[in-house]
């Protein structure tokens, strides 16, 4: 990915200068001559480094380094000053920024700095990404033949940079297998970036991907980096890719061919270097027949196909994975685990699992939460693991019709978006509703946006 240093020099010789040697190192500069200019700029542009002198007219490069540590405070700085006193210095310092430059400046030297700069950044970029994985840990759990299946080819795959197609139901853990992927990878210091195709409304799905310029369309108030961008270096991880549409379909399959892109709305081109893994619960042969989704774009995808096996072709991982997350869910809520003895464990295991190793998670959960302490029995598992309502359980003597069929609608909405994991939008299509009729009628039958 191209870096973006902005340059605040008044001298235009030495803003020309020092904006040709960072470029020589395959930097984009934005240069400009005041501190004003610097601030308007960095809140229309993406910026990665600030490099500012000090004596500026108007507001000077500490007065900057105060406004942009405030708007902007994982923006790095670095000051220079041809007058510099050991007291600049230190106040430089003191208001965050990352070096301090006396003049004259080396090239070499200007360089250096520069990039050591961006490297700190890069540093503190992947240790808050890897603090922020390891408070939201998950991992793929099962001892069962599939399970092992699956394990021997995450190891063979996940070193190389191939892309990766991962098919399985809502449900099975794709996710995770994509993030198992990721962290067996020469990439794991990179940035994993996710992107869910069918949370997206369809005409944002390019800004979100490709990123956009200031002014691409309304309400673009300033720049901003896509999802390729922010991998680059690293993985992103196409959720529901059988979601995009053929329009979008071709935009990526250019970037798949040649690691560049164009923000919407934008002239310059930008290399990427991301290793791309997609994931679908969609039968993606069958659509590309269908001509719903493009065949060179498959191709392109599904260099390695690993299929997530669902909980009810792997049961013996049931009592593996219900403790495993009884002993999660108790130390996010700050209690002891409830007890699954044998008779809770069988209760468990003859459940069928629609919802797959996410059902099994909630029913745990729930379990959690209505337990006498952390005593439940296999009574409780039954309660807690019904089957879907048949129409002798619908029915209320004396229930008008109507109320009758609001109470079966509800479950099934209910039902349908806790399966897709709250998200409505991929409820909406799965159900083969139009979005906004779906929504109307949620209104209709009281479904909060939190069911």
């Amino acid at each position: 990915m191209t870096r973006t240093v902005l340059l605040a020099e008044d001298e235009a010789a030495l803003r020309a200068g020092f904006a040709r040697i960072l470029e020589r190192r395959g930097l984009h500069v934005e240069a400009v001559s005041t501190g004003e200019e610097a601030l308007r700029v960095i809140g229309e542009v993406p910026v990665d480094l600030l490099v500012s002198d000090i004596q500026m007219p108007g507001m000077g490069g500490l007065k900057l380094l105060t406004e942009v540590r405030q708007a902007h405070p994982l923006v790095p700085v670095i000051v220079i000053s041809g007058t510099a006193s050991l007291e600049d210095a230190a106040t430089a310092i003191k208001l965050g920024a990352t070096d301090f430059l006396q003049k004259p400046i080396a090239s070499e030297r200007l360089v250096l700095t520069v990039e050591h700069a961006l490297r700190l950044e890069d540093l503190r970029a992947r240790n808050t990404a890897l603090e922020h994985s390891a408070g939201t840990r998950a991992e793929l759990v099962g001892e069962s033949p599939a399970m092992r299946r699956l394990g021997e080819l995450l190891r063979k795959i996940g070193p190389t940079d191939g892309r990766v197609l991962i098919l399985g139901e809502n449900g099975t853990g794709k996710e995770l297998v994509a993030t198992a992927l990721h962290r067996a990878s020469k990439r794991s210091e990179g940035p994993l970036v996710k992107l869910n195709c069918a949370a997206v409304p369809g005409e944002l799905v390019e800004s979100e991907l490709f990123g956009h310029e200031k002014g691409a369309f309304t309400g673009a108030m300033r720049a901003r980096r896509g999802r390729f961008e922010e991998a680059s270096g690293g993985t992103l991880f196409l959720d529901e890719v059988g979601d995009m549409s053929l329009a979008m379909q071709a935009k990526l399959l250019r970037v798949l061919q040649e690691g560049q892109l164009e923000r919407v709305g934008g002239g310059r081109t930008i290399q990427v270097d991301v290793r791309v893994l997609a994931a679908t619960n969609r039968d993606l042969a069958s659509m590309v027949e269908r001509g719903q989704f493009r065949e060179d774009l498959y191709y392109r995808l599904n260099v390695v196909t690993l299929r997530v096996p669902p909980l009810r072709e792997r049961p013996e991982d049931i009592p593996l994975l219900a403790h495993t997350f009884a002993r999660q869910i108790a130390e996010r809520m700050g209690r002891k685990p409830i007890q699954l003895d044998d008779d809770v464990l069988k209760a468990l295991s003859r459940h069928t699992y629609p919802g797959n190793v996410r059902e099994l998670m909630n029913m745990i959960e729930r379990l959690t939460i209505l337990a006498d302490g952390d005593r439940v029995s296999a009574s409780d598992v039954i309660g807690s693991a019904a089957s879907p309502p048949g129409a002798a359980s619908l029915y209320r003597p004396g229930a008008p019709f109507r109320d009758l069929m609001h109470d079966a609608e509800r479950r099934i909405l209910v039902a349908a978006i806790e399966a897709h994991d709250g998200n409505k939008t991929a409820t909406a299509r799965s159900l083969g509703i139009d979005r906004s009729h779906f929504f109307k009628k949620c209104r209709e039958l009281g479904i909060s946006s939190d069911e």
